[in-house]
């Protein structure tokens, strides 16, 4: 059985932790930086989550060719996924896995005590503690890869851009797990459309329409906030809802290759399949349009049911129009195609941020992942207020969908309806605060 250990912090707490941790290591400045240099010397590496994409990570940055790495602290809210993560890890990786049991962390608060074991830190945690543990990881001065979303409201956005100008500051080097920016690929047709290849964008299309995701039963001696962190995919608080956990890719990709961030969206969603034995809170379909500055418009689709699935961006220009890997006038002309080599993003973003830090490179990605993590969420306020609504009126807002308690004994931040399924947004009653 998952166990959950640690009472926790409130997020008043965590602020206060946080900028306490940061003072301390101001004594130790080769810590706060984390330095590593050219000469190849280690990096020590923390994993704060565990999971799915947390493992992933941890196996990427241990496979950076020729870098001398270690993992040595890890931590999670379930103390099996700090076992498994411990066990694999050194199984595949031997001597680069350094993980004495007091090195391995369990509870919401976990995360503080592996900090200043580390220089680069891993965060993959359910996204909607992402921002706070950006936010310390930077007050401790450390590298960061972290995972998208790395918000889920607008609150936490602010937080994490607030977060990116100290890492500026600081000298930190930052990476964000939206792949594509890491895909010759898609940095080539990037480069071509900002060269004006298609002219001026006027509209673009993209879509993550695919079948169903996971979903996990609740385990005995689950607390209702245990459970719900345990099943955190299905909480709009701790996902963002699909929309912005797996659609924001290709949101991010329509933001990339337009240069700049939407001023408005609107659209309609819902839930279509209804599974009562795997009650969910957030939808399985989304359709939304956003609005850019020079007036062009980007019709965004996602869906998480059975049917044609289509994962993919497309944009059409004054002069032309775009697939990714494709250029083509419109007289159907293809005048680009790439055809460079393919390899691994995923492995290529740990290559990059290794070097980066070893060589003292000046780059962080935090504050084009935070604006498209918020640009996602943007059309989620959108969709269950049923308005449209204005990116910096939005952004402005206090809103955040976080509880003020980590505590997991706390009450459950979402309540179950009496036959243990929860009621899906909806525009009667959705509010965000301060609106």
């Amino acid at each position: 059985m998952s166990d959950i250990k640690s009472p926790g912090l409130s997020r008043r707490e965590v602020v206060k932790t946080t900028g306490l941790l940061g003072a301390g290591l101001m004594a130790f400045p080769h810590i706060m930086r984390g330095q590593a240099n050219a000469d190849n010397s280690l990096i020590r590496v923390g994993v704060i989550g565990c999971g799915g994409r947390g493992s992933g990570a941890a196996d990427q940055t241990l496979s950076v060719p020729g870098s001398n790495v270690k993992v040595v602290a890890i931590a999670d809210a379930f103390a099996n996924r700090v076992e498994g993560l411990a066990k694999n890890l050194k199984a595949k990786h031997g001597d680069k896995v350094d993980l004495p049991p007091e090195h391995c962390f369990v509870g919401m608060d976990a995360y503080l005590k592996v900090l200043p074991l580390c220089d680069m830190v891993i965060l993959a945690t359910p996204p909607g503690f992402r921002p706070f543990h950006f936010a310390a990881a930077v007050a401790a001065g450390k590298h960061v890869f972290m995972e998208k979303p790395v918000s889920v409201d607008a609150a936490g956005t602010r937080r994490v851009l607030e977060a990116a100008r100290e890492a500026d500051k600081k000298g930190l080097k930052v990476v964000v797990g939206l792949q594509r920016h890491y895909d010759e690929k898609y940095r080539e047709t990037a480069k071509r459309v900002h060269d004006g290849m298609i002219g001026d964008i006027i509209q673009a299309n993209v879509y993550w329409n695919g079948s169903g995701i996971w979903w996990r039963k609740r385990e005995e001696g689950m607390s209702d906030f245990v459970a719900q962190v345990h099943n955190w995919y299905h909480f709009a608080y701790l996902s963002g809802d699909h929309i912005c956990e797996q659609h924001v890719h290709n949101i991010d990709v329509a933001n990339w290759f337009m240069g700049q961030t939407p001023v408005s969206a609107f659209g309609v969603g819902g839930r279509r399949v209804i599974t009562p034995d795997q009650p969910s809170e957030i939808f399985d379909h989304f359709a939304v349009n956003y609005i850019y500055k020079n007036g062009a418009s980007v019709a965004s689709q996602c869906r998480q049911y059975p049917g044609l699935g289509r994962v993919s961006e497309d944009f059409r220009g004054t002069k032309g129009t775009c697939e990714i890997g494709k250029i083509s006038d419109y007289k159907g002309n293809v005048i680009w195609k790439y055809e460079g080599k393919s390899e691994n993003p995923y492995q290529v973003e740990h290559n990059e941020l290794h070097n980066f830090i070893r060589k003292n490179i000046a780059h962080n990605d935090a504050e084009y992942g935070a604006t498209s993590s918020f640009s996602a969420s943007l059309a989620r306020y959108a969709v269950y207020t049923g308005k449209e609504l204005k990116w910096d009126a939005t952004l402005a807002l206090n809103d955040s969908v976080m509880p003020e308690s980590m505590d997991p004994g706390a009450p459950a931040p979402v309540k179950a309806n009496a036959d243990g399924s929860f009621t899906l947004p909806n525009s009667r009653d959705y509010k965000l605060v301060g609106s």
